[in-house]
């Protein structure tokens, strides 16, 4: 694919910040241990009576975590707890990246998106109507349920001035708001932003519905195994949670106060599948074409790409089609390219997936090591490439991709690069 004319100047984005809350871990540190040792999150749920329903596993966020230890308990009340998730990571990832937000507020902005918002608060709150009617609903529940109030309260906390937003993109929405808020950076409109996606949907609706549509992995039995992308045995997906939330800055800025620089953000590519409403393209055209794009944007080959963080979902056809996607567009370079799915440990975070991927791609090359696919046992022949199974490998990765697809047949991909001066 030619790559993409510019008609200005961008400037070069970098990541200096990473914030965490997943099932394998709170903060970078946790997450990057557990994510490298093949640690599976994946439990029996313990958020509520789980005996009515036909899937009883998720990657859910731990119990211990509080989100008062990172934002004030008055304004927690008034968030849901996807928000919650997203705030959090958020002030990890500023802290991490020792940004001053007061010498200049209007110079960073926040982006962090979610898929489908605060569903608790939905639940909550369409009980209280049914039960106690209108005038008890809480007048809190449309800003608690909205799906840009992760972007919203966290600005709020933060006093983030500069350009405030969040995308809604299904299950890309991650990918989709790391791309948005390195397009921002890069054309001068802001510094700085904090950007990733937060979801919650493991509650009795989110389980409920996804359920409904079959999509989910049944094998209750066995939590830590369910998720097993590339497998000949993967029956669907299971449920994450969580958020992830990169700091990503203008070059010249986070070298003028010395900042510590993780990677470069270098291309980002989207494409739609125009196809149907929750299966993708099984050719994976589509999706390769956003790679593509992403590539081009870099201004690097097929050939450039050392690692594929991919979506990786443990569904029947979306293995395939991810498959057939990475074979799409880097050609006979697919077959020398490792790829893994770190969903195979933390699930499926639906809007937050992209980022909490994205984090970790970016902890693994600094390690200089690449994440392993777990569970993958009896490797399906129609995904032949290489997944890295079951063990982290040590290799040293210049250029890796993150794929993100969601419902709707959004494609979505970001490349990231070592660093060079």
């Amino acid at each position: 694919m030619a790559g993409i004319t510019r008609t200005v100047e961008y400037k070069r984005v970098v990541v200096t910040g990473i914030g965490v809350v997943s099932s394998i871990g709170v903060g970078k540190a946790t997450f990057l241990d557990n994510l490298l040792a093949g640690r599976s999150g994946i439990r029996t749920i313990q958020r509520f009576d789980i005996t009515e329903y036909p899937v009883k596993i998720a990657g859910e966020v731990k119990e211990d975590f509080d989100v008062n230890d990172y934002i004030d308990k008055k304004m927690s009340k008034r968030m849901d707890r996807y928000a919650h998730y997203g705030a959090a990571a958020a002030v990890m990832a500023l802290e991490d990246s020792g940004y001053d937000v007061a010498a200049d507020p209007y110079s960073i902005g926040c982006l962090i998106g979610s898929g489908v918002g605060g569903l608790d608060t939905f639940l909550e709150q369409t009980a209280i109507l049914l039960e106690k009617g209108p005038t008890r609903v809480s007048p809190f529940f449309i800003p608690m349920m909205i799906p840009n109030m992760a972007s919203g309260c966290t600005s709020i906390i933060l006093g983030l001035q500069g350009p405030v937003s969040a995308a809604c993109t299904a299950c890309a929405t991650g990918n989709n708001s790391l791309g948005d808020a390195f397009n921002i950076i890069r054309r001068g409109d802001a510094t700085a932003m904090l950007a990733g996606g937060a979801e919650a949907a493991v509650n009795p609706t989110g389980m409920s519905g996804f359920a409904a549509l079959r999509a989910l992995s049944s094998r209750n039995d066995e939590p830590e195994r369910a998720s097993r992308p590339y497998d000949v045995g993967r029956d669907g997906f299971v449920m994450g949670e969580g958020s992830g939330v990169l700091v990503l800055e203008e070059l010249e800025h986070a070298l003028s106060r010395g900042a510590h620089i993780y990677c470069e953000f270098a291309g980002y590519g989207m494409t739609g599948d125009a196809s149907h409403l929750t299966e993708p393209v099984e050719t994976g055209e589509p999706a390769g074409k956003a790679m593509l794009r992403a590539l081009a944007d870099g201004g690097l080959l097929p050939a450039d790409v050392d690692y594929v963080n991919a979506h990786g979902t443990s569904t029947p056809l979306g293995d395939v089609m991810e498959t057939n996607a990475i074979k799409y567009a880097l050609g006979d370079h697919a077959y020398k390219t490792m790829v893994s799915s770190s969903k195979s440990m933390f699930g499926h975070g639906l809007g937050a997936a992209g980022a909490l991927e994205a984090a970790a791609t970016i902890l693994s090359m600094e390690a200089g090591k690449v994440p392993p696919t777990i569970n993958l046992e009896d490797q399906d022949p129609k995904c032949d490439l290489d997944y890295v199974p079951n063990v982290a490998r040590d290799a040293k990765v210049k250029v890796a991709v993150s794929n993100s697809f969601g419902f709707g047949g959004h494609n979505a991909a970001v490349v990231f690069k070592s660093y060079e001066d």
